[in-house]
């Protein structure tokens, strides 16, 4: 597991002086995720971008909800021109995707949202898992429609709660390795959720991830059959837009975590 500490005092004269290297930079002082973000534009810009590329799916826009380690939401974006150009369910599902990948991943270990299928269908060890923790009603559809996927969201500053149990929920990991948060997005199939998810995390520069159920990462594991363990089921895709169990499999490789210059 890996552990933060305070920087020792020689350390913090060189970060005074202005001469700090890669043990004291910014990114393995920061407690917060808020210190590492992009705009707010630059998010739903990047978010744009990756929804454009090969992820499988449908090629529909996308919500994507960026939450702190204390559940705090920091920022809502879609990839569309208005609100409506995504479902607009999806703002809440990406949100407890976050929160799901926030809640149950830990300093040393990171479970996606995709990894926790299996087990909470009946007769999984975690069977009822996805009916813990709720959405707070009052975060999620409280203040006014026009600011949804805004810098003024109502759900931002605020815990918006919550459990969702298929891809698209990642959690978000410091170049030092802290647990900073999570990031949720939703919009799509749920493989493509997390294919985009993935790709989003990496442009963030968030998914230095300590180890997880997938050969050391939180990545989606599909299933053969009915699926068991930490696996997903495959979903469809639609012609032009790839084979979403090849690109996700292929994530490691294609877009591996950080940390990255």
């Amino acid at each position: 597991m890996r552990a933060f500490y305070a920087l020792p005092l020689a350390a913090s004269i060189l970060v005074l002086n202005g001469c700090s290297d890669a043990t004291t930079s910014p990114e393995l002082q920061a407690t917060r995720v808020t210190d590492l973000l992009p705009t707010h534009n630059d998010i739903r810009n990047r978010l744009r971008n990756i929804v454009e590329e090969q992820n499988g799916g449908l090629g529909f826009d996308m919500w994507a909800t960026i939450l702190d380690r204390d559940g705090r939401v920091v920022d809502v974006v879609f990839s569309g021109t208005d609100r409506g150009d995504q479902w607009p369910g999806s703002r809440v599902i990406s949100a407890q995707k976050a929160n799901t990948a926030n809640a149950f991943s830990l300093e040393g270990f990171a479970l996606s949202t995709a990894n926790l299928f299996a087990a909470v269908q009946p007769g999984g060890s975690l069977f009822g898992l996805q009916e813990s923790n709720p959405v707070d009603p009052s975060v999620a559809y409280g203040g006014k429609a026009a600011d949804f996927g805004t810098r003024k969201d109502f759900m931002i500053g605020k815990r918006i709660g919550g459990v969702n149990v298929f891809g698209g929920g990642l959690a978000l990991y410091s170049a030092g390795g802290k647990l900073l948060g999570g990031l949720g997005v939703s919009g799509d199939t749920s493989c493509t959720d997390h294919i985009i998810a993935w790709k989003l995390r990496q442009y963030l520069n968030l998914d230095n991830v300590p180890g997880g159920v997938a050969a050391g990462t939180d990545n989606i594991i599909f299933a053969d059959g009915p699926p068991e363990g930490f696996e997903h089921p495959t979903c469809f895709d639609t012609e032009g837009r790839g084979n979403h169990v090849e690109i996700a499999n292929n994530l490691p490789t294609s877009h591996p975590i950080g940390p990255h210059e």
